[in-house]
């Protein structure tokens, strides 16, 4: 379903993704004056590009379901097409939006994809809203955005924390999932369906931009953008923490040499070096230093303890310990599997 409703904050601060022209309501669509045209679905503004190559799997169903050309029947309200996942767990979301359990269908079977693999036993079991503690000050209302959201566990958390959060992600399914939970969880969240190589804000924008488990996908020529784009939104004296795999993690090395140290191709991990992190960032956004956030896998969160069976729950452990020794054993971050990149933009000096 398309609606000309739409969020007046979107109307305020959204840009073409493809000139950063100002946008007008134009019918059931945003319209640039280079006229680019973006619909609105539900209410929620899919802001994609069609001549832009894709990140993920299923971005190009959410353009086309955006307008009107690609439908799955069998749950029309959950935009499965657009979700990046097999038949038959589409087929699972279906039943288990039938049975109205208090957990969102869709979510309880992207937390796996979204989470880390070690998350992979709750697929379709998932008996509450695994939000994670977003490492970050309070927000005290600053303005915060969550690039790559999915269903929108760090916007949610960022919220928690104080922030006015809008997210962003390719899969129009998701951003319908994030907006739901966020609905039932009483956070007032802002939803937008984007590339992050693209991002459709206005410069200046944002204090914050976070990512969690997204670059990580992308080449190196993309994730490049789509720092350069962070940037770009990020007001004077902004701060961009993004999550990135390590080359030298002890996970990380385990599926590196599973595919023989080739690189990365499609959806599947690249890992980085922290000199090249450090590169990215201090030449994209500003100067950067690296947090530890796990060893042992990607996702693994303290607060998701009680999810885990004792075996997990040991590497959880074990994972919390290093990164604690970390702190005052720097030499630890070289293989940590899991580490944030935290950027500050520079304040330009005064005339």
């Amino acid at each position: 379903m398309t609606t000309t409703t739409c969020d007046a904050w979107f109307l305020d601060h959204l840009v073409c993704p493809a000139d950063h022209g100002a946008l007008q309501l134009d019918s059931d669509s945003l319209a640039c004056a280079a006229g680019h045209r973006f619909p609105i679905v539900d209410g929620v503004p899919v802001m994609l590009l069609d001549d832009t190559p894709v990140t993920m799997a299923g971005t190009e169903h959410s353009l086309r379901r955006a307008r009107g050309e690609s439908l799955d029947a069998r749950n029309p309200q959950l935009y499965l097409e657009s979700l990046g996942i097999s038949d038959d767990e589409k087929s699972g979301v279906v039943k288990l939006a039938q049975r109205r359990g208090p957990i969102d269908p869709v979510v309880a079977y992207l937390v796996a994809a979204t989470n880390g693999l070690m998350y992979r036993h709750l697929t379709g079991t998932l008996d509450r809203y695994p939000i994670p503690d977003i490492p970050l000050p309070d927000g005290a209302g600053r303005l915060l955005l969550d690039v790559g959201c999915s269903w929108g566990r760090w916007s949610l958390a960022a919220h928690a924390k104080g922030y006015v959060v809008a997210g962003i992600d390719p899969s129009l399914g998701a951003v319908m999932a994030a907006r739901r939970v966020a609905r039932q969880l009483g956070a007032p969240n802002r939803y937008v369906v984007g590339d992050a190589r693209c991002l459709p804000f206005a410069p200046g924008l944002f204090d914050v931009a976070y990512s969690y488990s997204v670059l990580q996908h992308f080449s190196r020529a993309a994730a490049a953008l789509a720092v350069q784009e962070m940037a770009r939104v990020l007001k004077a004296g902004g701060m961009a923490k993004v999550q990135m795999p390590t080359r030298l993690g002890i996970r990380c090395l385990y599926h590196q040499a599973r595919r023989r140290f080739r690189e990365g191709v499609g959806f599947e991990v690249r890992y980085w070096s922290l000199g090249e992190l450090r590169r990215l960032f201090n030449a994209s956004i500003g100067h950067s230093r690296f947090e530890v956030d796990g060893y042992f896998g990607i996702g693994l969160q303290a607060s998701d303890a009680t999810l885990m069976p004792p075996r997990l729950r040991r590497a959880l452990h074990a994972s919390q310990a290093l990164k604690a020794a970390s702190r005052s054993l720097p030499v630890l971050r070289w293989v940590a599997d899991s580490v944030f990149v935290v950027s500050a933009k520079p304040i330009a000096p005064s005339p």
